[in-house]
This record gives C-alpha cells, structure tokens and sequence, in this order.
C-alpha cells in the first residue's frame, strides 16, 4: 500500500507546512542498468541468488566481481542502497567455494554493521546450502566462541578496533587465517577521515606486513558513500594503486527532498520554534499516516527526548499507542538492546526510530519512507547518506531537512544552492602525523621484529632509535625489538584520545544492572551527580558518577525535567611552529591547550524546555594537549574585509 504519495499531497495542500518550506527538491527515479550473472558461478551459490530474487547484477556489481576475481585492489563508489555488499561477498563467496581454504575478512566502523553483514551472508549461506564458516569478532564475542572464529571462520567480521587490539597483537593464534588471507574488505571508507583513517591507515600497514610475515599478499576491497574524492582516500589508506568503480548500476525511487524553516514563535526577536518539538511534531504527523519514518538528531539527549515525545503524543491505552512502535538509538545502549532494535526495523516490528548518525552508515534498517534531519549534520555527505536511508526499496520517498537555529542551518535553508549546489567534501588522513605513527610502531614491533621498515614510511628507524633511548625497544644486530612490559595496543584508541568508559549502573531497590556505558569526556558533561539521564525512554537521576572507577550509580526517577550542562572550553596558543599567509589569511600551526570544565547545569522542563533552576557540578577540568591550525584573518586582508562586511550570522558558513 503507497502511503507516501498521499503524505506527499497532503503536505503540498498544508499551507501552514508550504510556508516553512524554503526549497523542494524532486529527483526523479531512474531505470537500472544490468549485466548477467557470471558464467563460472558455483551451481550451489547461483540457485542462492536465485531463490532471493537475483537473476542478474547491477553493471557496477559486474565490473566489481571481475576486478576481485582478477586480483585487483579496487573501491566502489556507489549511492545509499545499491547493492555494494554484494560487490565484495560475491567474488568472496564464490573464491572459497573454489579453495575452502581461503580466508577473507571484512572491516565494518561500527559493531552495528558488523551483525548486519553476518545476517545477510547467513541468510545467502542458509538459502543456498553453502558450506562457509562465517563467524564475527569483536567486543561482544564471547570467550567460548573466539577459539572457533580463529580457527575455523573463513569470512571474519570484525572492525578496525579489535583487528588493532584483539587481532595483530595475538597473530600467532591467527596463523591459519593469516597465511590464507586473500580479501580484506573495508567498508564505509568514508568514514575514515582525520585522525580515524590516519590510525587505520597504519593498521592496514601492519595488518599486511603480519600477512607478508605468513606469505599472504591479500586483494583489498574498499566500499564508501558519495564523497569528493573516494580514488583519493582509498588509494591514501590503502597505500595501493586502486581501480575505481562509480558506473551506478542500480534502480532508485523517486524522492523528494525538503528543506523545512520551522514557523516563528517569536517575530520580534525572529525565535523559532525548537527542532526537537518540530521534529517530534512532523514525525508524529508521518507516523500517523502509515509511513515509516525515521529521526536524524545531534545529540544523544535530543535524540531520548524527541523519541520521547513521540511516544507521549502516540499514547493511546486502548489503541495500543495506535500500533505504532517507535525506538531510539544512539551510542551507549548494551549489545542486546542495539540488536533488539536492528532487529525490529528490518522484520517491521518497529515503525520510527530516533537515531544520533549511528544509523547514518548502510545497516539494513528495512523498508522506511521518510527520513528527517533534526539540524544539518555538518557536511554535505553526511546530510545526503542521512537523507537515502529512506526509500532502499526503489520506491518514492522523503527526505526533510528541518533548520535548527544554528546560523549555519538558518544559511543552508535561506540559500538552497549553498546545499544543492555543492559537492561532497573531499576526505584526508594523515598516517605520518608523529604522535600517530610512533603509537603504531610501537604495536608493529610489538607484534613482529622491525627488520626493513616494510609498508611503513621513511624515517621510521629514526622514531624506533628514539624509542630505544626510552628503553621501549631495544636493537639487536639489524633488528628492533621489544623491550617494555606494557601491552602498547591497549592504551591507544583509534577514534578518541582516550579509551576510558564509564559504566552505568541501575541501583534502584537494591539492584545493581548494568543498563549502558559512555565515553569518560562525555560522562562528565552528561551524567554528572544529580544530572537525568534518560534511557529507551525509562528517566534515571544520577546518585554518584565514581570517575575513579569508571562507575555512574543512578535510579528511577519521576522528575518532570530533564538536564543540560553548561561547558566552558578554552583554547590556549602554546607554542607557534609556523605562519603561513594563504587566500588572505594567515595559518598558524602550533600546540594548544584544550580545557574543558563543567561547572553548573540548567534543569529543563519537558515539552517546553523552560528553565527551571540551576544546579552546581564539582568535577575537574578535562585538559588536552594537542597540535592544531589556528585561522586568523586580519581586519587588513582580503579576507578580512571581505568578512567584515557580512552579517554576523553568515559568518561562519561563509569559512565553512
């Protein structure tokens, strides 16, 4: 039943809606492209296609197949929904058919994709009877079954994290997988950006010089989303010649994409009313009119209150909340619950889900129609992959972009163009950064003796001769090795400077459950004593947040408020390394301090967000030393007049 074509008319007849509209975008559906299956498909793999409805592939599924099967590095460049998992699972699939032996292992940024991928190749493994042993590995792995994965897994799903901590570390236990590996699959690569790639950059180093230690020299595949320079940041991580694949194969349904200003409260002073009560409002409206929908917001808090809300406005005892099922999801829920919920959205279970970008990545989450961005997400290709998680099913559907008060949001949907117009940004790493590349050599002397620096960069030898000063390494004959107790993997974090998590603990009525966990930054400013902590929906106040060990005692709460810290941060110049005048303006690279200090909380009143007093926090300051480029544009420059002459809001998206 099309649910999304009446919505669609209905919002075009709502003249109180079309005036909050500032652009409505309509991109027409398009017709694939084909090609046929490949002629040396294994019987047993064709029928398995055949019986899930695939009796021919997408011209870029072809040209991806024969790449893999030829032994070339090669990264595909396709739309949300294209069908780029079976770019990579079916020349997989199909090469250890053909050598039992071969191993293959797949690289996914978060564990949520990781379970999504072992569902679908256990689904293609079941339907067709195929004798591959697919097995995941990571955190949530459980002791009993981490024997098996490495010894009998012939597809191991893992994440960048665990290879770099749980994997290389211990690779003698590995010898069997590594010895045999012949893909290493990595998708969603445009995730891997700034200091992230820059670190998975130097995991790939010394994943392949373990691999070359065993005599295996793997093809690498890459998959990512629309970015402005995919061959670039491919080719930068991988450290290989890359072929590129971007002939889009695939169908698409019509879709339209609405940039939404939400109504003034407020003319004299130009208040708006707040994107989460709007969001809430809108998705309550999509709800209600059968169409599935799903809520992009940019916090963890908005993101609890928004589904919140939801709940509260759908609440109907005797309707059963009008069979409307609606989730939150955001980083800091346990394994169990993250699972729950992906579970409910792909079997239809569930009908809107609330999510931080932790859904913003290519996780099956089923059949939804519309998708609404509370706020711009901060780039262009975030803002598009956000928008394409409505409408995987080739149908008609809407993506509504509602404008916070931010005035970059205020810019983006007074300018349709500034959005529409532009590219997606190009993604960097920097995998020689001295602070990075020094971590990783520690953990590649570690795990094999550092005789020929390998995949690894010059001047490496002369970062191990100051290692050995420190009394981390030691050199014998031609040869680094290791010289420290420590266990280097272990205290260096891949995507934050710290690694440190803080566990939530439900002690009401003598409990003591474990109901999440957060990042220790993060806990500072959010479950600090005395702060709400909302959970799935379920209120908690915070009895005592224990920094020391890592613990945050909370209980069930009834209070009719909700918290929001007030954080300083302060950046202090250190030490000025270089000036560099470019485009009217003039970089300043250098150390900095960053000091981050919460100090009092605001309590807010549900639904209106009313302040209703204030509370004291007594935690200590958060201090970061790191390099950084300061941008300055003096008042005589070209690019200071140019500034000065803009109104204040049109500021920062004129740097951004």
């Amino acid at each position: 039943m099309d649910t999304v074509h009446p919505l669609i008319a209905s919002l075009e007849e709502d003249q109180q809606f079309m005036s909050c509209v500032t652009h409505w975008e309509r991109i027409p559906a398009r017709d694939g492209e084909y090609a046929p299956l490949p002629g040396e498909l294994h019987p047993e793999l064709r029928a398995a296609l055949t019986q899930r409805g695939i009796d021919r592939l997408y011209t870029h599924q072809a040209d991806a197949y024969a790449a893999a099967r030829a032994g070339k590095h090669f990264v595909v460049v396709t739309p949300t929904a294209s069908g780029k998992t079976l770019c990579y699972n079916l020349p997989v699939l199909q090469s250890i058919i053909d050598q039992p032996e071969s191993r293959a292992l797949y690289l996914f940024p978060t564990k949520a994709l990781s379970q999504d991928q072992q569902s679908e190749l256990n689904e293609s493994v079941q339907i067709g009877n195929l004798s591959v042993k697919i097995v995941t590995y990571d955190g949530d792995t459980p002791a009993s079954l981490r024997i098996s994965a490495r010894d009998k897994g012939q597809i191991v799903i893992s994440n960048p994290d665990m290879l770099h901590a749980g994997i290389l570390p211990n690779h003698p236990k590995w010898i069997k997988f590594l010895r045999n590996l012949r893909y290493i699959v990595i998708d969603e690569i445009h995730t891997y950006r700034g200091i992230f790639g820059s670190h998975l950059t130097n995991v790939i180093r010394r994943l392949r010089r373990v691999a070359a230690f065993y005599g295996s020299a793997p093809t690498i595949i890459c998959c990512s989303a629309t970015i402005g320079n995919p061959l670039q940041l491919a080719q930068q991580i991988v450290e290989e010649e890359m072929q590129l694949i971007d002939r889009n194969g695939a169908p698409s349904g019509e879709k339209h994409l609405i940039l939404y200003n939400p109504p003034l409260v407020d003319r004299v002073q130009g208040i708006r009313r707040g994107v989460v009560n709007e969001c809430q409002r809108l998705a309550v409206q999509f709800l209600k009119a059968g169409v599935k929908t799903i809520v992009f917001s940019r916090s963890r808090v908005r993101t609890e209150l928004i589904a919140s809300y939801i709940r509260k406005a759908l609440e109907n005892h005797y309707t059963d909340n009008s069979r409307i099922r609606v989730e939150a999801y955001r980083g800091g829920y346990l394994p169990g619950e993250r699972r729950s919920i992906e579970k409910g959205l792909r079997d239809g279970s569930i009908h809107g889900v609330v999510s931080t970008n932790a859904l913003e990545l290519g996780i099956d989450i089923g059949g939804l129609d519309a998708a609404i961005l509370g706020g711009y997400p901060g780039s262009i290709s975030s803002a598009w992959q956000q928008a394409g998680r409505a409408g995987r099913r080739s149908s008609v559907s809407v993506a509504l972009i509602v404008a916070s008060a931010s005035p970059r949001d205020q810019y983006m949907v007074k300018h349709p163009g500034y959005f529409l117009g532009r590219s997606p940004e190009n993604g960097f790493v920097d995998p020689n950064n001295m602070y990075v590349l020094t971590d990783h050599l520690k953990c590649a002397v570690f795990e094999l003796p550092f005789r020929d620096r390998g995949p690894f960069p010059e001047g490496s030898e002369e970062i191990l001769d100051y290692l050995e000063e420190s009394g981390v390494v030691r050199k014998t004959g031609d040869a680094y090795y290791w010289a420290d107790r420590s266990y280097p993997a272990e205290s260096i974090s891949l995507r934050r400077a710290t690694s440190d998590n803080v566990i939530i603990v439900d002690t009401t009525d003598g409990r003591h459950e474990v109901i999440g966990e957060m990042d220790r930054p993060s806990a500072k400013e959010m479950i600090f004593d005395n702060a709400i902590y909302i959970h799935r929906g379920n209120q908690f106040v915070v009895t005592k947040l224990d920094l020391e060990n890592r613990r945050c005692f909370v209980e069930t709460t009834d209070a009719n408020y909700f918290t929001d810290a007030l954080v300083k941060r302060d950046i202090k110049v250190l030490e000025e390394d270089e000036r560099i005048q470019r485009a009217g303006a003039v970089a300043i690279i250098g150390d900095v301090l960053v000091r981050t200090q919460v100090a009092k909380f605001k309590k807010l009143k549900y639904q209106t967000h009313e302040n209703v007093g204030y509370g004291e926090i007594s935690l200590p300051e958060e201090e970061m030393h790191t390099r950084s480029v300061i941008l300055t544009f003096p008042e005589e420059s070209v690019s200071g007049v140019a500034l000065g002459a803009l109104d204040p809001s049109q500021i920062g998206p004129a740097i951004a």
